[in-house]
C-alpha cells in the first residue's frame, strides 16, 4: 500500500509542486526490486545533494553562532549535530518510518541498519526540499529539526566522542588509558550483538553493548562518561 504523502506534507508544513521527487525521497534501493510501478527512482542522488545542503547550513548557522572557536572545534561541532544518530532521531520524530518505501526484507530489520537508512533519507528529504522549494525553505526546515539541538549537543557535549574522552579524562585523572575488552557474543553471525567492557588496569569500569565491538565501545565509554564522577586524585 502507497503511504499516505499528503499526511507527511501536512505534518512538516510544506506542500510538494513535483509529488514524484517527494516518493522519491523515500523509496529505498531495495524497494525497486520489489514494485511494480516503473519509472522509480532510488533515492541516493537526493541523498547525495541533502548531505551537501545540510553541511553548507550547518556550517553556515555554527560559523556565525560561534564566532571565536576554530575551525577544528567548529567542525567537530557540526559531526555532532549532523550524525546518524541525530539524523535518526530526528527522522523518528517526523515519523519517516511510516512513508518509507522499502523491501519487505529490509521493513522487518529495526537494528542498526534501519538507523542508517532513516539518517539517509532525511538527507535525502532534505534535498528534495531544496530542489522543490528552494534554499531558504530547506534552510528552515533544517533549523526547526536539527539546528535546534545544537545547545544540548554542545552543551552536553555529545560532540566529542565518548572513546577519546574517557581516554582523556582517565588520562588526566588516573594516568591510564583504558583498555576495551569483548566479554559476550550474542546471537548469530548474521544478527551478532557484542557486549564489550572497558577498563582502567584490571578495573572493570563498565559494559556497553552494539552491533559492532566498535560500537559497543562507544557504548561502554558512554556509560561511564555519565556514570562516573571525574575527582582528581590528590
Amino acid at each position: 500500500m502507497t503511504p499516505d504523502f499528503s499526511k507527511f506534507e501536512s505534518s512538516i508544513g510544506i506542500t510538494f509542486k513535483n509529488k514524484s521527487i517527494l516518493k522519491e525521497a523515500f523509496t529505498h534501493r531495495s524497494y525497486l526490486n520489489e514494485a511494480k510501478e516503473k519509472g522509480l527512482t532510488h533515492n541516493e542522488r537526493l541523498e547525495f545533494l541533502g548531505d551537501a545542503v545540510l553541511e553548507l547550513i550547518t556550517t553556515d548557522f555554527l560559523f556565525k553562532k560561534y564566532p571565536d572557536e576554530q575551525e577544528g572545534v567548529l567542525t567537530a561541532y557540526r559531526a555532532g549535530l549532523v550524525n546518524a544518530n541525530i539524523l535518526s532521531d530526528v527522522a523518528m520524530k517526523l515519523h519517516l518510518g511510516e512513508v518509507l518505501l522499502l523491501s519487505k526484507g529490509e521493513a522487518k530489520d529495526i537494528g542498526k541498519a534501519r538507523q542508517y537508512i532513516l539518517a539517509n533519507t532525511i538527507e535525502a528529504l532534505i534535498g528534495a526540499i531544496y530542489l522543490d522549494q528552494g534554499y531558504d525553505v530547506a534552510k528552515d526546515f533544517i533549523a526547526k529539526h536539527v539546528l535546534c539541538l545544537v545547545d544540548e549537543v554542545v552543551g552536553k557535549g555529545l560532540w566529542q566522542d565518548s572513546k577519546s574522552l574517557f581516554q582523556e579524562k582517565a588520562q588526566d585523572v588516573y594516568g591510564i588509558t583504558p583498555n576495551y575488552k569483548v566479554l559476550k557474543e550474542i546471537g548469530p553471525d548474521h544478527d551478532k550483538q557484542f557486549r564489550v567492557g572497558v577498563f582502567l588496569e584490571d578495573k572493570l569500569m563498565g559494559e556497553g553493548e552494539g552491533r559492532s565491538k566498535q560500537d559497543a565501545e562507544q557504548a561502554a565509554a558512554k556509560k561511564v562518561l555519565a556514570e562516573h564522577t571525574w575527582k582528581k586524585k590528590k
